[in-house]
């Protein structure tokens, strides 16, 4: 059975840090595409961070770029997304996602075939 589940979310002041991690299971990450995306309480889902096997490529959302950064432990089959200089609009549920046949990797769609549960991250002004 396949489990993604984040951790690593909280409250912190604006221009902190965070690291978000997602524990893989029943997959290898190195095998799948992988994305970061976010959903803030009545706003859609956003791509926040993805890596792209098809195009063996990274990728972040302009709103995150030189703030965030996304990474894979192979090893411990989790991925990591690093977060700096953390703003108030960073505010919401973080969710990770895995697909095999993901064409945009920054965007949501059904060839994410697994997410987790997501972790909520709090940015105070």
């Amino acid at each position: 059975q396949v489990q993604l589940v984040e951790s690593g979310g909280g409250l912190v002041p604006s221009g902190g840090s965070l690291r978000l991690a997602c524990a893989a299971s029943g997959l290898n990450v190195d095998k799948y595409t992988v994305g970061w995306f976010r959903q803030a309480p009545g706003k859609q889902r956003e791509g926040v961070s993805c890596v792209s096997r098809s195009v063996g490529s990274t990728f972040y959302a302009p709103s995150v770029k030189d703030r965030f950064t996304i990474s894979i432990d192979n090893v411990k089959n989790t991925i990591y997304l690093d977060m700096d200089n953390l703003k108030p609009e960073d505010t919401a549920t973080y969710i990770c996602a895995a697909g095999l046949e993901v064409i945009g990797c920054l965007t949501w769609d059904v060839e994410y075939i697994h997410s987790g549960q997501g972790t909520r991250v709090t940015v105070s002004r």
